[in-house]
């Protein structure tokens, strides 16, 4: 009698047990820089583990991967990158590593820019710098964890579609903000090329010393012209970016009598302390920034 009233008390505890829902899956993601690091947070929440390669305030184009980047990737269920040549260190480290899983562009959709750069015609590759590019980020995020973790679609699907509208109207206030500045006063100088989108899609005219890369070097004759151009059309707007030596900017607004506007977020966010931690507060920082610089033209 003593067994079987043992057997009687522990069946509940093991009925229990069995009964209990599995845990919920949680993808372990690489990004390569930390806007796409956010936007995954924002779309895949509790779902994801995120582990970005490039972190606050690091500069995508000149990063130099290390021993632990490869350990992280080969432990990775996906990775995410933003692709048009902006990550040319990332195709080592996947072999390096010896990553086999899915490579998620971000960009993939895009409407593309393109330059001549030292004789050669270059993709502009920083297209999150448009709102409405955000968008089709988050789509492409959304789309790809929906297909890496099935049972976590509803969810994945939900905050895809609030955060896409999130982005859209973001986009909306830029326009709004933007239109409050007389189309002749919208000009800035930055210290390398990588507002491209948001000019194209905003109506701002950006001029900088550098290409769209950070590894190229402008030279003295661009700068020369460039001083020229400042004074000429008596711009006001000189920007520093939070990834990029500032000297060359400095010595620009110097020459020029120019008055540097603050420090822009171009392809890094913040430290969670900062003022752009997130690519939403980024956006919002930037664009605050530069229609206060441009009504001062």
């Amino acid at each position: 009698m003593r067994k079987l009233t043992s057997t009687l008390i522990l069946l509940p505890a093991l009925l229990g047990i069995a009964a209990a829902p599995a845990a919920a899956k949680e993808l372990a993601v690489v990004t390569s820089f930390t806007v796409l690091a956010d936007m995954v947070k924002q779309v895949g929440g509790d779902h994801v583990q995120v582990h970005t390669l490039v972190g606050p305030n690091g500069d995508p184009h000149v990063y130099e991967p290390t021993p632990q980047d490869a350990e992280a990737l080969a432990k990775a269920d996906l990775v995410f990158v933003s692709g048009l040549g902006l990550e040319g260190w990332m195709t080592r480290l996947v072999t390096a590593s010896g990553y086999k899983g899915p490579i998620i562009i971000a960009t993939k959709g895009v409407k593309t820019r393109h330059m001549e750069e030292d004789g050669k015609e270059i993709t502009d590759p920083h297209a999150w710098n448009s709102a409405a590019n955000a968008v089709i980020f988050a789509r492409n995020i959304t789309e790809a964890l929906v297909k890496a973790d099935p049972d976590d679609a509803a969810a994945f699907s939900a905050s895809g579609a609030q955060y896409q509208a999130r982005l859209a109207a973001l986009d909306a206030w830029a326009r709004a903000q933007v239109a409050t500045v007389p189309a002749g006063k919208r000009k800035i100088i930055t210290s390398h090329d990588a507002f491209g989108y948001l000019g194209a899609a905003y109506g701002i005219t950006f001029r900088a010393p550098a290409g769209f890369s950070t590894e190229s070097e402008a030279s003295a004759a661009d700068v020369g012209a460039l001083i020229d151009q400042i004074k000429r059309d008596k711009i006001k707007a000189v920007f520093l970016e939070n990834s990029n030596d500032p000297r060359l900017v400095e010595q620009i607004a110097s020459a020029t009598g120019a008055t540097l506007g603050g420090t822009l977020y171009a392809e890094a966010l913040s430290t969670p302390d900062g003022p752009a931690p997130t690519y939403e507060a980024m956006f919002h920082y930037d664009l605050d920034l530069l229609v206060k610089g441009m009504a001062a033209n």
